[in-house]
């Protein structure tokens, strides 16, 4: 299956405590169907401190499933769904339902 969101993509999170909040994807999770995006669920941690680290509380963004985002249209940045269509040099791109825009460049 090919993947809706990538890396680097301007995602909308639409359920969820962050609802309504956008962001980068910074990481895929293919695996376990989840990614993580800038600063959308960010959680606190306490650290043990080692010879590289102080330790302490530590923020950082964990995991959000794949469901609970959609891509943000590139022309007006809404949540749109994704669609895969063959372009005219015979290479599978993205684009957005909605608008019909291309995502891939």
């Amino acid at each position: 299956m090919a993947a809706k969101i990538k890396k680097g993509d301007t995602v909308i999170v639409i359920a969820g405590r962050d609802k309504g909040s956008k962001g980068e994807v910074l990481k895929v999770i293919p695996d376990e169907n989840r990614v993580v995006v800038r600063g959308v669920n960010v959680v606190q941690r306490h650290q043990k401190p080692s010879q590289v680290d102080a330790g302490g509380l530590k923020r950082f963004e964990a995991p959000i499933h794949v469901s609970n985002v959609a891509l943000a249209d590139p022309r007006d940045g809404k949540a749109v769904r994704v669609g895969f269509k063959i372009d005219d040099k015979g290479r599978k791109t993205r684009f957005a339902k909605r608008s019909g825009e291309s995502i891939d460049v």
